[in-house]
């Protein structure tokens, strides 16, 4: 389904590593076969991204073959020195992704900044110059770029394949400031669902649909507006972005 505010792209990169941030905990990291939601949504929030809206991930389609990399790591210790560690990376990296925005009922004090032909013009001509922060693909060492493309063009090596199952995944991290539930409000939730890869294109499910939701933990939402000196609304890229 296409949204009047729909933006699509394609991201690559040599190396990628998307995982449960709990898989991280003990040092060594595995990716996992696909890229996460909320992996993709840090990739367009890194292209562009205000708190007035939030970015909905639709559907990525995996372009390159799934094939992963080990690699020796030695990460610095917290206490100091150097630590031996496996690392193991998807290689070879392509995807393209579409994606569309809705406003963030949660921040109702923004709601003079809701203007969707300013926003989604100022992302396309940010998708056209690569994004205005790096783009990374899972973790910061992995460095990616991104391109404007139309998703369905171009060859997909999986379009052949009827369907790909994945199991129990990790989808994506729930803040405050973007709850949607008792449940979310107030806390950093944690979301898990069931990824199916159909002829190369996972379709992704919006937040409040995944089935399986973990709090993680207590957490307040940050507060945006003049009097916190970090949000001026309509004025705050020039009259050339408005």
């Amino acid at each position: 389904m296409r949204h009047r505010n729909t933006v699509e792209f394609g991201v690559a990169g040599r190396y990628a590593l998307f995982s449960d941030p709990i898989m991280r905990v003990g040092g060594e990291k595995c990716t996992l076969p696909l890229p996460t939601y909320e992996a993709l949504k840090g990739i367009l929030s890194s292209v562009y991204w205000k708190p007035t809206l939030i970015w909905y991930i639709d559907a990525v389609r995996v372009m390159n073959p799934i094939q992963t990399e080990v690699k020796g790591i030695r990460p610095i210790k917290y206490g100091g020195g150097n630590d031996l560690s496996y690392y193991t990376y998807l290689k070879d990296c392509r995807y393209q992704v579409r994606a569309h925005f809705v406003w963030n009922e949660n921040r109702p004090e923004l709601s003079h900044d809701r203007n969707e032909n300013k926003h989604h013009n100022i992302a396309k001509r940010m998708i056209a110059i690569g994004g205005r922060r790096d783009i990374f693909l899972g973790t910061r060492e992995c460095q990616g770029y991104v391109i404007p493309c139309v998703f369905g063009e171009d060859h997909s090596c999986y379009e052949e394949m009827p369907e790909l199952t994945f199991g129990l995944t990790y989808h994506g991290i729930t803040y405050p400031d973007e709850a949607y539930s008792a449940e979310t409000a107030e806390n950093m939730s944690v979301r898990f669902w069931h990824p199916v890869m159909r002829k190369g294109i996972v379709e992704f499910i919006p937040p409040q649909d995944c089935p399986v939701t973990r709090v993680v933990r207590k957490m307040s939402m940050k507060p945006f507006g003049e009097e916190y000196g970090n949000f001026t609304g309509l004025d705050e890229f020039g009259e050339e972005e408005t």
